[in-house]
């Protein structure tokens, strides 16, 4: 039975990068429940809801998928670039070809996401960039990941800088331990140890992050850009600050 939604984004269209699973599935469904078109994009099958193959480090890739939502729905109001890879390795252990590989997709691919879709965003539209708490605090064995997400943030702020006279938002959601496909082989056998850790005492779920996006998505939203949300159960909280 389809989730029945208020409405918030009626009328918009919404492209969701990493839309097959995880966050991305979730942001994909709820923002379809709450009114939105949805353009599901991903390197993965999403042939059972609105999809569109879409590889977030290749421009022409990028090119290609915008102008698919662009000829079925007219224009974009909304894009979440969530596609992102969790590769682990430590500054002794990443190669060259591994650092760059996630930084092409988890961060030039947002950036080529953006160029892409700007041409056909009007005044109103949000831009929704996920970074992570690794975006704020550094992660062993993770620095190609660690190194992405921080500039995931920088590249927020300056984009929103840049498109606030023209009325588009862009912010960025920065997830804490979320139970997605993504990050399970490292916490297989640690869920729960790592929730009794958080200060609400339970790991993040998917529909955690995508509740977010709807509100950033939505016109509730209208008066913030250029910010960072926080959405990890208090986690961050407890992290010691210089």
């Amino acid at each position: 039975m389809a989730e029945q939604g208020t409405g918030r984004l009626a009328g918009k269209v919404a492209i969701v990068t990493g839309a097959a699973r995880g966050q991305g599935r979730a942001e994909a469904e709820l923002f379809a429940a709450e009114g939105a078109v949805v353009v599901a994009a991903d390197v993965l099958d999403v042939s059972d809801l609105d999809g569109v193959h879409l590889d977030v480090s290749s421009s022409e890739s990028w090119a290609a998928a915008v102008a698919v939502a662009v000829e079925r729905h007219g224009r974009v109001d909304v894009l979440v670039n969530n596609a992102a890879i969790y590769p682990k390795g430590g500054i002794d252990s990443t190669t060259e070809a591994e650092y760059r590989q996630v930084l092409d997709i988890n961060l030039v691919g947002p950036f080529l996401g953006m160029q892409a879709v700007l041409p056909h965003m009007g005044e109103g539209a949000s831009i929704i960039n996920i970074s992570s708490l690794n975006g704020v605090a550094g992660s062993v064995d993770h620095v190609g990941y660690t190194a992405s997400k921080f500039g995931v943030r920088g590249l927020t702020r300056a984009a929103a800088l840049d498109l606030a006279p023209r009325g588009i938002r862009v912010n960025a959601i920065l997830p804490g331990v979320i139970d997605t496909p993504m990050i399970a082989p490292a916490i297989s056998g640690l869920e729960d140890y790592i929730g009794k850790g958080i200060p609400m005492q339970r790991m993040g779920q998917p529909r955690d992050i995508a509740s977010a996006a709807l509100f950033l998505a939505s016109d509730d939203a209208a008066w913030i850009t250029g910010t960072d949300l926080i959405v990890d159960g208090g986690h961050y909280a407890t992290v010691p600050k210089l």
